[in-house]
């Protein structure tokens, strides 16, 4: 927390991403208790690759729920093979929760925010999956699923 690996002078100068997936879609949400306070609650990225009505490749990322965001892995790896459906993503959130190790603070208590992972994951790999399908999606404003 607070470094990175630059050594002194050394600047970044360019990010090279792979071009997506075919038949891939990610979503990003994060959790803050009001609009005037800017700081992330909990935050997570997914992405998605689906053939068939089946995931061939996922990845979940989680934000502010460890000193340094991190990767759910096991979550990730157990979707592939999977149907895209709200089981097989409320499954994922409750694997991706194992990885997080949030602090108590002023934003909330670690089981709180620890909770907010399973629902953030099944929003995001939900709202994915719904973008794959080909519905326009604006997460800010697209109807929650049910929990």
């Amino acid at each position: 927390p607070g470094k990175n690996v630059l050594g002194r002078g050394e600047v970044v100068e360019a990010l090279v991403l792979p071009a997506p997936r075919a038949n891939s879609s990610g979503c990003y949400l994060r959790f803050i208790p009001r609009y005037e306070m800017d700081i992330a609650v909990v935050g997570c990225g997914s992405v998605l690759a689906v053939d068939g009505g089946k995931i061939t490749y996922a990845r979940i990322g989680l934000g502010a729920v460890a000193p340094t965001p991190v990767v759910a892995e096991e979550a990730s790896r157990w979707l592939v093979g999977q149907p895209a459906s709200k089981e097989s993503f409320g499954k994922a959130g409750e694997l991706a929760k194992k990885v997080a190790k949030p602090i108590s603070d002023m934003r909330g208590p670690a089981e709180y925010r620890t909770h907010l992972v399973g629902i953030l994951v099944k929003r995001t790999l939900s709202l994915a999956a719904r973008r794959i399908a080909g519905e326009k999606i604006d997460p800010l404003h697209a109807p929650a699923t049910s929990e």
